[in-house]
């Protein structure tokens, strides 16, 4: 296992800080952004994705060409996220020269390597790899709001550079093995849109049909959860995992973080999830207001928040049926049209939810679509393993490359 430390890493190439291979543009221009296309396509952190430009996310500036040449980006720069939230500080992408006039926007730093000593594919792989992660992790200043680095600490971080060739040999091997795990993932997002769209081929645009339909409360037990901060002197408690607003995600459960939460007995038996419980949000930006999904009891005696409504189904109605019915447009603009708005987020309450109207369908046409996502889920878990071994390869070549120990000449 290496080192991540240029000091203790093994490696034949020598370490160079930054500013001897590279050239600082200053930070992006601050140009009001547009959703419209009304001007030039501008930078912004959306649109690294996956170490590319991601052309569909690019914003747009209110500016014409001739103005703010000196923001343009060059073929070969690389952006560098050194303004944002920890975890994405460091987030990078390389600029193929796709859109052909981008201009660098703000919070983003420009990255323009030295092509005489070292590549733009190495240098993105270098800044990628753990080595340089962790020390740029030491320089990072935390912030409630925003994390930085500056550019006067970044230009001391050090790279391993071997010779130019050497260089392209190992840039090209790593966006091999990159194209395979950036595949999967592809992969992975089409299996999921795939599940909405045979959702909509089977059961139709309930927007724009007659469907008959039932409120929700007359086929489900709804509830609210536990409330957080209650007085429990004197009374029986019980300690028990419990699923906030943030484990309730539009599809899925996250389980990454799980809590835990001191309540009442009588609280903790009333709230105490069942396998097939479908669990629903209060509130939260209006993109993600009243997103769901079905409780698999993967985490034992688990209740939930009060900001998270339970919705227990009768037998005729399916829980994964409803799942996907959450996330079609029509329950989204139900949600939508009844819910209390602030300047960012929105809210719905019980009897809102209560009030869903939940088209009819006969439980043989719910099973169907259901037998469907069980096949999808058993090809999305088999995709998710050779993802995992594309991702312990490139991780793998990596290392050995960066420490002199791949036989590049094999491997071309």
């Amino acid at each position: 296992m290496l080192q991540y430390s240029a000091s203790k890493l093994e490696s034949p190439y020598p370490f160079v800080p930054l500013e001897s291979v590279v050239e600082f543009i200053r930070n992006g221009a601050s140009i009001k952004q547009e959703d419209d296309a009304g001007g030039l396509p501008i930078t912004r952190i959306e649109t690294i994705s996956n170490h590319v430009i991601d052309s569909d996310k690019v914003g747009y500036a209110g500016i014409l060409p001739g103005e703010h040449d000196d923001y343009l980006l060059e073929k070969g720069d690389i952006l560098f996220s050194h303004i944002n939230s920890t975890k994405h500080i460091g987030k990078c992408a390389l600029y193929g020269g796709m859109p052909e006039i981008l201009v660098h926007g703000m919070n983003l730093l420009c990255v323009r390597p030295k092509h005489e000593v070292i590549s733009s594919n190495y240098l993105l792989a270098a800044i990628r790899h753990p080595i340089f992660k962790v020390q740029l992790s030491k320089i990072i200043k935390p912030s409630v709001n925003q994390s930085s680095v500056t550019v006067s600490h970044l230009k001391t971080l050090k790279i391993p550079l071997p010779p130019l060739p050497i260089q392209k040999q190992i840039a090209a091997l790593l966006e091999k093995a990159d194209t395979l795990r950036s595949q999967c993932k592809q992969m992975e997002q089409e299996l999921n849109q795939l599940a909405q769209s045979v959702f909509l081929e089977m059961f139709g645009d309930y927007r724009k049909s007659d469907v008959s339909v039932t409120p929700l409360g007359e086929i489900a037990d709804v509830c609210s959860g536990v409330t957080k901060g209650q007085n429990l002197e004197g009374k029986e408690t019980v300690i028990a995992p419990y699923m906030r607003v943030a484990n309730v995600q539009d599809g899925h459960i996250d389980l990454s973080e799980i809590k835990k939460i001191e309540a009442k007995k009588s609280d903790y038996e009333k709230y105490l999830l069942e396998v097939g419980d479908v669990l629903l949000t209060e509130g939260g930006d209006f993109d993600k207001l009243g997103r769901g999904a079905v409780w698999e009891g993967k985490v034992s005696n688990c209740i939930h928040q009060n900001h998270v409504f339970r919705v227990r189904l009768n037998h005729e109605h399916l829980p994964k049926y409803f799942e996907y019915l959450l996330q079609t447009p029509y329950a989204k603009q139900y949600f939508l049209k009844c819910a209390k708005k602030t300047t960012n987020l929105a809210s719905i309450n019980i009897t809102q939810l209560k009030a869903l109207p939940v088209p009819k369908e006969e439980k043989e046409d719910q099973q169907r679509f259901v037998d469907f996502i069980e096949m999808r889920d058993k090809k999305m878990e088999s995709l998710k393993k050779t993802q995992s071994y594309y991702e312990d390869l490139f991780n793998s070549l990596m290392q050995r490359a960066f420490s002199g120990k791949l036989n590049l000449t094999k491997a071309a």
